[in-house]
């Protein structure tokens, strides 16, 4: 049993399309395999020793989705406190004393992708913000060092 992985929808949804774009690339090199065999001599024909190693690494990324797909904790947004931070939560931030403005959605480790606006909840800015409310200004501890936020809105 595996540690459970936290998705929202669109998150899982993209999980199951990588599973089925390696399952149609699995079934691709099998057929490759399948034909180099029929040519013969396999220990000359680099096509196959190619596709042998592919396969394998196909099958591998096909075992760790598998792992994945079945710990997968959907998070239903109706379960989540709506008036503080957690995971599925969009987030806007206010910066002490500059003022500036960010939002972040809060998301599981799979989904965390900073350039799109999505941060892990296991993150040093979301465990910092985690279970905080709006009009809270909280103190946390980031890599470059304590920073002030004022949470301006809690969206879902």
């Amino acid at each position: 049993m595996g540690t459970e992985t936290y998705l929202s929808r669109e998150g899982y949804e993209k999980l199951r399309k990588d599973m089925e774009n390696l399952q149609e690339e699995k079934r691709h090199l099998s057929h490759m395999i399948g034909e180099a065999r029929e040519q013969g001599d396999l220990k000359e024909n680099a096509g196959y020793q190619y596709a042998r190693e592919k396969q394998a690494e196909v099958m591998r990324r096909i075992m760790e989705l598998q792992q994945k797909l079945s710990n997968v904790r959907l998070i239903e947004e109706t379960k989540i406190a709506k008036d503080e931070v957690r995971i599925g939560a969009k987030v806007t931030l206010q910066t002490i004393p500059s003022k500036d403005e960010f939002s972040y959605m809060f998301v599981g480790q799979e989904e965390s992708d900073p350039s799109q606006g999505k941060l892990s909840v296991h993150s040093p800015l979301g465990e910092g913000l985690l279970g905080h409310k709006v009009g809270e200004t909280v103190s946390v501890q980031l890599p470059a060092g304590k920073k002030e936020f004022k949470i301006i809105k809690i969206e879902r």
